[in-house]
């Protein structure tokens, strides 16, 4: 194989972003072969800006274009609650898979498709394409490498991407349980969510409040502050919101030897002099503190977003190499999500890893009691002519 031919599931705003570097041939050695969208909109659009010469095949039925042989892999951009679907329907046809994010809705059939993707060799990967930012990676480096010592503390704010009631008014489905199965965590949150465990490991443990409505008149969390604990004693906070402006993205991590901060694109090292648990043995004196020394931290070049987890993942397909943004670990953050979630819900502490089987049961009583659900129901019954 000196190519991966592409087939892209969802063709609305993020596929046709996909499709638009696919098809302009900017990922090496992967074509775009095959688009797959069930509305009767999307696929006509499809075909008037990819399919007119016949080099890209449109389909509205996804298990047809997967049968079709004109694929290696697919790339899914459906709604959240396909996903696991899709992917478990790709591998069981012998498909490459890379899903964009969130992996899932529920830990519990994540966990599922994890154990068929390591039987069935493919390799899958998600979306995380913040992972290939520089300066993300370059503080994933200062922390491996130990520059910063053991980890003491990790704090996130995010709460920069307001959103007003006009945007969960664009649609039905959104901002419902049914329709979405979450908020803030699920939509807005999954990338930094993915980063701070990517970075700092994952926690032990979660203690969460989240907010469900508060700002908008929306069924899902749009305010959340959770406390984590680590396996070595340290603690983290994370907090998010669709309903502050403007609003704040600063990412600070602080070690034995140090203080790593993360604000409008720059890193900043505070390093001590020595290590702050070898100054609290050896200091004789009252009052003191190990001097420290604040440095800039240069970061070369950009990442490629989405276009470089796609360049990754075909590498990968073609040469056998690790990837990026392994599939399998979509389920850490993801579970992390889940566990805000569910310690608010049981307005109680939550280890990880959770128990599937109770979140996914709180889960499925917001879904039954939600807007979206009913609107799916009565769209049923007024389609069979009863009520």
């Amino acid at each position: 194989m000196d190519k991966v031919r592409i087939g892209l599931i969802g063709y609305g705003n993020m596929g046709r972003n996909h499709a638009k570097y696919l098809f302009a041939g900017e990922v090496p050695h992967g074509e775009l072969t095959a688009v797959c969208d069930i509305s009767a909109d999307n696929c006509c659009r499809a075909r008037q800006e990819l399919g007119g010469d016949g080099k890209v095949l449109c389909f509205d039925d996804p298990m047809k274009m997967m049968k079709s042989k004109a694929i290696d892999g697919v790339l899914i951009v459906s709604p959240h609650y396909e996903h696991p679907k899709m992917i478990e329907a790709a591998l069981k046809n012998d498909l490459h898979v890379l899903c964009e994010k969130p992996i899932g809705v529920f830990t519990k059939n994540v966990r599922e498709i994890n154990a068929l993707a390591d039987r069935s060799k493919k390799v899958f990967g998600i979306m995380f394409n913040q992972r290939t930012n520089k300066v993300y990676q370059k503080i994933k480096e200062m922390i491996t490498s130990g520059q910063l010592g053991e980890i003491k503390r990790t704090n996130w704010i995010v709460t920069h991407w307001y959103r007003p009631q006009s945007y969960y008014e664009s649609g039905g489905w959104r901002a419902t349980w049914a329709g979405e199965g979450g908020g803030v965590l699920l939509n807005q949150s999954p990338h930094q969510i993915d980063l701070w465990q990517w970075i700092c490991g994952m926690p032990v443990r979660v203690r969460a409040f989240c907010s469900f409505g508060k700002y908008h008149d929306i069924e899902v969390e749009d305010d959340v502050t959770a406390y984590v604990e680590y396996a070595n004693g340290a603690t983290g906070v994370f907090i998010t919101t669709t309903g502050e402006t403007p609003g704040t993205n600063r990412f600070e991590i602080a070690g034995d030897n140090g203080k790593i901060v993360l604000e409008d694109e720059k890193i900043t090292f505070w390093k001590t002099s020595v290590p702050e648990r070898q100054f609290n043995r050896e200091f004789k004196g009252g009052f003191g503190a190990p001097e420290c020394q604040k440095k800039e931290v240069a970061v070369e070049g950009k990442g490629e977003e989405h276009k470089g987890v796609v360049k990754d993942w075909v590498h990968a397909i073609l040469t056998g190499t690790p990837l990026l943004a392994p599939g399998e670990e979509g389920i850490n953050s993801l579970q992390l999500s889940n566990a805000m979630l569910l310690s608010t819900w049981l307005d109680d502490w939550v280890n990880l890893p959770i128990d599937d089987e109770i979140f996914y049961q709180q889960l499925q009583e917001k879904i039954n009691n939600s807007k979206f659900k009913k609107i799916i129901n009565k769209i049923e019954m007024d389609t069979e002519g009863t009520y």
